[in-house]
């Protein structure tokens, strides 16, 4: 069965009310926190952006290597391997002549395809640069939007597109609307379905199996 993906948003919505995501003072801060964030939390990559802001421009970064990159960004771990995919995301970006206006201005699978291409840039990366930095209607598929829906108790596709299709075909293809479920998935993770969730007070807790693993 599949979930009831507007009541559920709604409700959460007016648990925790509107999200105001995505935490950057740039959209180009947007998408390098979209790779910072990878495998680590969000405390860790505010550590790292708030060392990586003063030079954080793609003209700065493409004239310095990953060597000289990797300290800047330390504190959000595996920055070694993060700075190269930071590189090769400027590589990329450079096509565009480092312009978000005229990113914004390409078709939104034509971007997808191309983000997904870049070393180092998954599908729920890509997506989230697409839907925070360049306001596409596409919906963010994580960990903690797979762990809420399976522990309450439905089979989730496996395949991140099936995933993220299914969401999708619930909802009419809004950014804001997109926006607000994903951050509301991520606050909800946070403050009741942990790792060890916490039951008491969920808002979600009359329609869910509590299917923990």
């Amino acid at each position: 069965m599949t979930p009831p993906y507007p009541p559920i948003y709604h409700r959460l919505l007016d648990a925790y009310g509107p999200q105001h995501w995505w935490p950057a003072e740039s959209r180009f801060e947007m998408m390098m926190g979209a790779i910072l964030v990878q495998n680590t939390n969000w405390l860790n990559v505010e550590k790292a952006l708030h060392t990586f802001r003063p030079k954080m421009t793609p003209e700065v970064i493409d004239q310095m290597t990953a060597e000289e990159l990797a300290p800047l960004i330390k504190s959000s771990g595996f920055y070694n391997l993060k700075a190269k995919r930071i590189k090769a995301f400027i590589d990329w970006f450079q096509t565009y002549h480092f312009s978000i206006d005229l990113l914004k201005k390409q078709k939104k699978n034509r971007l997808r395809s191309e983000l997904i291409e870049v070393y180092g840039i998954g599908r729920e990366t890509a997506d989230s640069i697409l839907l925070y930095a360049l306001e596409k209607p596409v919906f963010v598929v994580d960990a903690y939007t797979r762990r809420i829906f399976e522990r309450m108790g439905y089979d989730m596709p496996k395949a991140y597109d099936l995933f993220q299709q299914e969401v999708e075909q619930s909802f009419t293809d809004d950014v804001s609307t997109y926006n607000e479920f994903h951050a509301l998935l991520v606050e909800h993770a946070k403050r009741h379905c942990r790792a060890k969730p916490l039951c008491s007070g969920c808002p979600l807790s009359d329609i869910c199996q509590q299917r923990i693993n």
